[in-house]
């Protein structure tokens, strides 16, 4: 396995792993599926807010970018896949590369003839994180409608203020270089931790996943600020951190998280003027 010959041409292994392989590492599909899905769920909550709001029709806008759902605990059955769907959309994308790398190091292995673990045994254990992170993303929202913090007053700007300075200081810490590192570089991680047992696989997935959550999850949170339903920002956001994970460098992370902060300062500013 000292190199790989055909990067994006694996001959040597199994025909579904093959296609596999090429839906995972370019997984366009599963995230316009995961938008359609979303959308969907955005309109039940919709319905939701509508059968019990005179007014909802004056508050469209802020309907469709901050559903009210999750305010009661019974409304977790529309709001956990939601944030499953929207999650899905925009971590897939990002994975690309490193199941794309996983897949060319199987491929190369199995010329040799050595035993391989099909890419989704590893994509598995990536989405449990992120399905994790949703289910926290659920609760979260639960507590934060119940507080009423999500709404457009004055402690709901102030609140998304204070999660765009975060998501923007987050950006220069250690933890998040580390792990963007991590994610940038798949190729050595898979090298240095090669198994061909499928827990061991599936562990190395898990690993994968918290990476990126380490690398991503302040950036996450700020659906909580630009609104749950923004499918603007949602997909904004998925670009900017395929973009961080594609750059060799932490120029463009620190570039945005300047502008985090920025924006986070003029957010807190206006909330409390």
């Amino acid at each position: 396995m000292s190199e790989i010959a055909h990067p994006h041409d694996l001959t040597h292994l199994s025909a579904a792993e093959t296609r596999l392989s090429a839906v995972l590492a370019r997984p366009k599909r599963i995230a316009i599926i995961c938008v359609v899905a979303l959308a969907g769920f955005g309109w039940i909550a919709l319905g939701f807010i509508a059968a019990g709001s005179d007014t909802w029709a004056v508050q469209v806008w802020a309907m469709l970018c901050r559903p009210a759902g999750a305010g009661d605990w019974s409304d977790l059955a529309v709001v956990a896949p939601m944030w499953a769907a929207m999650t899905l959309a925009m971590m897939l994308p990002t994975a690309g590369p490193m199941i794309l790398t996983y897949s060319e190091i199987a491929d190369t292995a199995a010329r040799k003839d050595e035993p391989v673990v099909s890419p989704l045994v590893l994509t598995a254990g990536y989405v449990a994180v992120w399905l994790g992170f949703a289910l926290v993303a659920t609760v979260l929202q639960a507590m934060l409608t119940r507080a009423a913090l999500l709404d457009a007053g004055q402690a709901g700007v102030v609140l998304a203020g204070g999660i765009f300075v975060l998501a923007g200081l987050y950006q220069f810490s250690p933890l998040k270089r580390a792990c963007l590192t991590q994610c940038q570089r798949p190729c050595p991680f898979f090298f240095s931790r090669w198994t061909t047992r499928t827990g061991g696989v599936f562990r190395l997935g898990l690993r994968q996943g918290l990476y990126c959550l380490g690398c991503c999850w302040a950036m996450m949170l700020l659906m909580f600020a630009v609104g749950v339903m923004n499918v603007i920002w949602m997909a904004g956001l998925g670009m900017v951190m395929a973009v961080e994970k594609m750059t060799a460098t932490l120029r463009f992370a620190r570039v945005v998280g300047a502008a985090f902060v920025a924006i986070g300062a003029g957010l807190v500013v206006s909330g409390l003027v």
